[in-house]
Formats: structure tokens, C-alpha cells, sequence
């Protein structure tokens, strides 16, 4: 009667509520109801009340021979099937209430107990006893870190690093993660059920509030990721002895494509070792009956069995970033090292493929398993620091050197024979740096084509303007050419810039590149070896990017349209007074011979007179600006101004 009169009052509210908790429920269970009041003779555990009711286990059966919560959940799915069941089963009878009795959902104390104590072998036994038998039932669970009489989880946990390590754990695992009153706070009162309102007066903690934002309310927005038990696995960490680390709870789980992985070392030292496959979980098998499975780390992860697929894997926590090689896990496993309860969450890893560069190989090599803040960004300084060795080989210190002295050479086959291994030396590092940039071959051989057709017609006008029989505008600029290294410098540091820029392509030689790919110190170098001063470089070098601005057939425009460019304005010293450009002399001159010569350069092979032309028209125009007072004309430059 008092059994029927019980159930009918769950019944009642039942039909008013979509959820009961039943506070204590392990104490109804035949285990325990035995235990408490009807004792096996002589187990009586020295309390009389107790050893007055021993009864035998006959008897005890026939007096209760249903568990009470099976019936209950029974009755309720019959007659009030919305509503949701939820025990508190201490006593490490959380497995039964769910396997056995069909409890909806059970209050996990285990994962309380056993986290806080450090019982990590236990409570992974725990894990891995639920899983052979029925993963589904992980979802059942309520994992919590505190409960109403018992103490707060500041208290059981900390504040630190452990404390984060097991909420992060309670909010990935499958099931219900549940955050006690005050707990997000820091709130240390230990409170009852019965409490109206709280009789300390405490203060919330920001920089415990502060973290619980940063690292766990997240993960609760992703519980969709982490609800389900279809795709959790978990793993062993086999430490460098062979024996399992119990301490470590390491485990993955996945919704569709997405994939995470969670590592968290529940103990104050440090451990190393790998992670290669799951425990066995049960699952369903063809003919209904149940077969058990295990999974390595590389399949729970989904990652592609080839060398060329690499995973980038990204710790939520810190924002540092492993790249391991799949085919490499899926052989070996996943490598860790973890301190005193470090735990680390990787979220949604990216496979990435490497390219015939290598690049990703190369970068896992240099960093031998270490982490670094940014993975793409590794990637892009290994990028720039082989294009600055290509660069460096291209643009190799004595490089101008030698051309200087061979266009300036009287022997016609020695200079020829000078330029052409120079050429077919710098073909090979643009050849180089296509190569490691992952561009066109093509690319790289018309820009070795154009730089070779350069040099040899630099070397041609050079001794055309050193004939007697040359024009004597023509003889002018050619032995400005002669007398002033800067100009080499110019005309050289544009024929070898034009050639980067045509390799790197528009997206990476776009402004500001010179800096981007630090160029400036290796022409530098370049011009120490001509010997130029710092200043006398840097000017060549300036000159040499306002070559590069203004396209071929410049020479002829006014001089205006020229200061259109931000480089050719710092090239020439440009600035203004009173609605007028004026240009520093020595910059205007110089540039005008350079610019005349790069533009007779890029003309047609074999027509000196008009190469000519181009150098005596150079100095009719220095002449025009020279009588203007060195004035260029109005900013915006207008055709007829000099």
C-alpha cells in the first residue's frame, strides 16, 4: 500500500511537471534498502536496530522482489511519458540506476568524487565500463562539480588550473554539464536545499568569472558537438615506459565533419607519451548482438592516410597551434607532454595538403613537435626566409661588381662572355625562387629571358656611347654612366628588381614589398661593392624603384605625369611652393640619364639612333628645367609645362 501510494504521488506530479528529481534515490534501491533496515544475519554493521530486522535474502527477496525505481520509471512512461526522471544515486550507483532501473538521467557523483580525490584510474574504469557496455548511457549522466550540502566547488577544486581542467572535462564529456549556485562566481558557502537566501556575504570573483567566459562558456555553445556518444572516444595515453597514465583523460567526439579532441592531466606532475587508440565501446552488430570496437587516435580524428595531407591542431586555450603529419599519427599516434593540470582543447583540427615546396614538411622538421602561435604564419616566415636566400644568391654581394666592370669594358668578348654568366647565374636563382614560391616555371624563364636581354643591351648602348662616332648628347649620358656608380646602381638595381617582381607576381610584390621581403639591405650590399657610400645606395635604390613605377616610353612624357608616382616624387626630391613642383637638381639630373637609358634599354635591339635620340633628348630636357629654376609645373602636371 505504501509503495502504491508512493508511485501514485509521483504520478500526480508527474502530469504538473516535465521534470522530477528524486533527492537521495540510491536509498530505495534493494541493495540498499537491505543494507539500511533488512540486513543479512550477522551484517548488521553493529547498529541493533539494524541486526533486530537481519532477514535472509530468501525472505528479503520475497518481501521485495521489484526494484521500486523500476516500476516507477515503467509507470511514468505509461502515463506521463513527457515527463523526465532525474536521480540523485550516490554510492557509485549511477551505472545501475541508468543500465538497470531506465532512470532518465542521473546525478554522476563519481564525477565529482573521483575528479576532486584524483581517483583518476577509477573514475577512467568508470568510463570505460560504460562504454563496452552501452556508450548511449554517457548521456544520462549529470556531471557536476558541486551539489546543495555538500562543499562548494571553490572549495573541493580551487580556483585554478585544476578547478578549469575538470569544468572543461564536464563540459565536453557526453551528457549534462551542471554548474552548482554561486559556482561561476567563486561563491565558497556550503548551502542546503532549505536555504531562503544566503547567509554569507560574499562577493563575486571577476577574474574567476573573467575565465569561465574565456575558456568554458564556449565549449557550451558547442555542446552540440559534444552531446552525443556515437563518436566519443577514449584514448590511452601510453606513457614512454609502456604503462598507461591513468592520470590523463584524453578523448575525442565529433557532429558531422566537426572533430575535437580534449587532454587533461589530472595530477600535479608532468607527463609525456602517446595517444594511438581508443578503448573498446560496444556497438551494434549485424545480427543485432552487440560487438565491441576500437578506433585509433587518426580515425576518430578522420584524418587521410597520405604523407601529403598535415594536421594543424589549435589548443582553444593558449592559441598555440602542433602540425603533425596524418600519415605519421595513423602509424605512430599523437605525441603529448602535459605539466600539472594542463588541459587543452582542439577544436574543429585542420588537414591541410603540402605542396611540391614541401613547406609543411620542412616547418615540422624545424620545429621537432613544438608549438607555435600561428602555424600559417611559420609557414610564411620559412617562405620568406627561403625567397630571401634565393634573393640573397640572386643579388649576391659582388653580383653588380662584375656587370659594372663588364659594361664598362673595352674587350667586347670578355664582356659579353661576363654578362651572359651572370645572366645564366641569376636565371638559375629566379628559376630558384619560382620554385619556392610554387609559381610558373614560365614566369621565372621570361623574367631570366627579359634580365639577360637587359644586361647585353646595357653592354651594347655602353659601348655605343663610348664610339667616337657617337652623337655627343648620346656621349654625355653614356659617360655619366661611366663616372657615376649610382647610376649603375639604378640601372642595375631596376633590371634586377623588374625580374623579382615579374617572379613574385602582383599579390606579393605589391607596395611596400621592397620592406615586406627586406630587399633593401642586400642591394645595399650590392652598392658597398660598387663603392657607394650608405647615401649614395640608397639613392640608386630610390631611383631604381622609380624606374620600376613608370612604364617603358617614359622618357618622352612631360615630366609632370612622372610625379603622378609616389616614388618617382621621392626619387626626385619633389616639393612644393606656392602651386608649383620644384625638384633637387643632382636627383633630376641623374634620374633623367638613368630613365633615358632604361627606356633606349627596353627599346628595339640594334636601332642606336634611336637609343641616341633618347640620350641627346635626355639632355635637351635637363636643360629646359634647368632655365624653369628646376620647376616641374602645377601638382596635377600639365602637357607643355617642362
Amino acid at each position: 500500500d505504501v509503495r502504491e501510494a508512493v508511485i501514485q504521488t509521483i504520478l500526480a506530479v508527474a502530469h504538473r511537471a516535465p521534470v522530477i528529481r528524486f533527492d537521495a534515490a540510491m536509498t530505495l534501491a534493494r541493495r540498499h534498502v537491505q543494507r539500511l533496515w533488512y540486513p543479512l544475519p550477522g551484517s548488521g554493521e553493529s547498529i541493533p536496530s539494524r541486526a533486530e530486522a537481519a532477514t535472509e535474502a530468501e525472505e528479503f527477496a520475497r518481501l521485495m522482489p521489484q526494484e521500486f525505481w523500476r516500476e516507477v520509471v515503467d509507470r511514468v512512461a505509461a502515463e506521463a511519458p513527457d515527463t523526465l526522471l532525474l536521480a540523485e544515486a550516490f554510492w557509485l550507483m549511477e551505472g545501475y540506476f541508468v543500465r538497470t532501473l531506465g532512470m532518465h538521467r542521473v546525478y554522476n557523483s563519481a564525477f565529482m568524487h573521483m575528479l576532486r580525490d584524483e581517483d583518476n584510474a577509477g573514475y577512467r574504469t568508470v568510463l570505460r565500463n560504460t562504454l563496452t557496455f552501452d556508450p548511449e548511457i554517457l548521456k544520462r549522466y549529470v556531471n557536476f562539480m558541486s551539489n546543495p550540502d555538500e562543499r562548494s566547488a571553490i572549495d573541493q577544486f580551487g580556483d585554478g588550473d585544476k578547478y578549469f581542467g575538470v569544468a572543461t572535462v564536464m563540459a565536453t564529456l557526453p551528457g549534462l554539464p551542471m554548474f552548482g549556485h554561486g559556482q561561476v562566481e567563486g561563491f565558497a558557502e556550503r548551502y542546503g536545499m532549505e536555504f531562503r537566501r544566503a547567509r554569507l556575504d560574499e562577493r563575486p570573483n571577476p577574474g574567476l568569472i573573467e575565465r569561465h567566459e574565456r575558456e568554458i562558456f564556449p565549449l557550451l555553445h558547442e555542446r552540440a558537438l559534444f552531446a552525443e556518444a556515437g563518436e566519443f572516444q577514449l584514448y590511452d595515453l601510453v606513457g614512454e615506459g609502456g604503462a598507461v597514465e591513468e592520470d590523463v583523460y584524453a578523448y575525442s567526439n565529433g557532429q558531422g565533419e566537426r572533430r575535437a579532441l580534449i587532454v587533461f592531466h589530472n595530477r600535479y606532475a608532468k607527463v609525456r607519451g602517446r595517444i594511438q587508440r581508443a578503448v573498446p565501446a560496444a556497438m551494434a552488430g549485424d545480427a543485432g548482438e552487440p560487438e565491441f570496437r576500437t578506433r585509433s587516435i587518426a580515425e576518430g580524428l578522420g584524418l587521410p592516410t597520405d604523407d601529403d595531407a598535415w594536421l594543424i591542431l589549435r589548443d582553444m586555450r593558449s592559441g598555440r597551434e602542433w602540425l603533425r603529419q596524418c600519415a605519421q599519427i595513423h602509424e605512430r599516434g599523437l605525441d603529448l607532454e602535459l605539466g600539472a593540470y594542463e588541459c587543452r582543447v582542439f577544436m574543429d583540427p585542420v588537414i591541410v595538403r603540402d605542396g611540391p615546396s614541401r613547406d609543411h614538411a620542412r616547418l615540422a622538421a624545424r620545429l621537432s613537435g613544438n608549438p607555435v602561435p600561428s602555424v600559417q604564419e611559420a609557414l610564411r616566415d620559412l617562405l620568406r626566409e627561403r625567397v630571401r636566400e634565393a634573393m640573397a644568391t640572386l643579388l649576391e654581394e659582388g653580383a653588380f661588381r662584375r656587370i659594372s666592370d663588364a659594361l664598362l669594358a673595352r674587350d667586347e668578348g670578355v664582356a659579353l662572355r661576363v654578362l651572359d654568366a651572370e645572366a645564366a647565374r641569376s636565371a638559375g636563382s629566379l628559376m630558384q625562387l619560382g620554385t619556392v614560391l610554387g609559381g610558373s616555371e614560365v614566369a621565372s624563364a621570361t623574367a631570366a629571358e627579359t634580365l639577360a636581354r637587359r644586361l647585353r643591351r646595357l653592354g651594347q648602348l655602353m659601348r655605343a656611347a663610348g664610339d667616337r662616332s657617337s652623337p655627343a648628347q648620346g656621349k654625355e649620358a653614356g659617360d655619366r654612366l661611366a663616372t657615376d656608380p649610382t647610376s649603375s646602381m639604378a640601372l642595375l638595381g631596376w633590371t634586377y628588381l623588374d625580374a623579382l617582381q615579374a617572379v613574385l607576381g602582383t599579390d606579393r610584390a605589391g607596395p611596400g614589398w621592397i620592406d615586406t621581403w627586406r630587399i633593401e639591405p642586400l642591394l645595399l650590399g650590392s652598392g658597398a661593392a660598387l663603392r657607394l657610400t650608405e647615401e649614395e645606395g640608397r639613392r640608386g635604390i630610390r631611383f631604381a624603384l622609380a624606374l620600376a613605377a613608370l612604364p617603358t616610353g617614359a622618357s618622352a612624357l612631360p615630366p609632370a605625369e612622372w610625379l603622378a608616382d609616389d616614388e618617382v616624387r621621392l626619387a626626385l626630391g619633389a616639393n612644393e611652393w606656392q602651386a608649383e613642383t620644384y625638384v633637387d637638381r643632382d636627383a633630376f639630373e641623374g634620374f633623367v640619364d638613368v630613365l633615358s637609358v632604361r627606356d633606349a634599354v627596353d627599346g628595339v635591339e640594334g636601332d642606336e639612333d634611336r637609343a641616341a635620340d633618347r640620350l641627346g633628348a635626355a639632355e635637351e630636357l635637363k636643360a629646359r628645367v634647368a632655365a624653369a629654376g628646376w620647376r616641374i609645373g602645377p601638382p596635377d602636371g600639365q602637357r607643355g609645362e617642362p
